[in-house]
């Protein structure tokens, strides 16, 4: 975990968006926490930020954006008054993965490591000997899942490759992880991402 002021402007990356907020809203009190938390982080939500971001305060204002998925245009919007924010206001963005903001935004706010999907997902998979059976259980229990939770499968998937199965992942798995990724972005069916995924592991045995 990155060690900074919790106090100042960051980026938290945390699965549970909603109860990440409520967490934050008491632990800054007695400052005033304003909250733009969604599914979808729009440029409407963006200039609802800015707007608030210059109304003046005479203390601390916190300013919490939390979404599952952050538009790109919306995180543009952002980038001004993220590098020079108003006086006595702070920016504290939640996302499920950094993978969805733009490095224009990372390199602004330093990051911090909430509860991430690798507490909240259990995938009973041994991806170093998973065979077809066991791929159709699963693409058939994540059949309905939307964009959001399908990044974060996806995350679960390369921790329990990298970490729990210990495996070397080739160079055209890695590729595939980025790949599935810019297909989710372009609202790609999530259950045929998921499978690209699970299938490259019995190709490559």
């Amino acid at each position: 975990m990155l060690v900074h002021d919790n106090k100042k402007s960051h980026i938290l990356i945390a699965t549970e968006i909603d109860k990440e907020f409520q967490r934050l809203k008491e632990a800054l009190k007695p400052n005033r926490v304003v909250g733009f938390i969604s599914e979808k982080f729009l440029l409407e939500d963006a200039k609802a930020v800015i707007a608030e971001a210059y109304i003046s305060e005479s203390q601390t204002k916190y300013i919490v954006m939390g979404a599952y998925e952050f538009h790109p245009v919306s995180q543009n919007s952002l980038l001004k008054v993220l590098e020079e924010p108003p006086p006595h206001i702070e920016f504290i963005i939640i996302s499920p993965t950094k993978s969805i903001l733009l490095p224009t935004v990372r390199s602004r706010l330093p990051i911090v490591q909430g509860e991430t999907i690798r507490e909240t997902i259990h995938l009973d998979l041994n991806l170093a000997r998973v065979d077809y059976a066991q791929i159709f259980a699963f693409l058939k229990e994540h059949a309905r899942v939307k964009k959001s939770e399908a990044k974060m499968i996806l995350q679960a998937l390369y921790f329990r490759a990298t970490v729990v199965d210990m495996l070397i992942l080739s160079s055209s798995q890695l590729d595939n992880f980025d790949k599935a990724y810019r297909l989710l972005e372009l609202n790609a069916r999530p259950q045929s991402v998921l499978a690209m995924i699970i299938m490259s592991f019995v190709r490559e045995r």
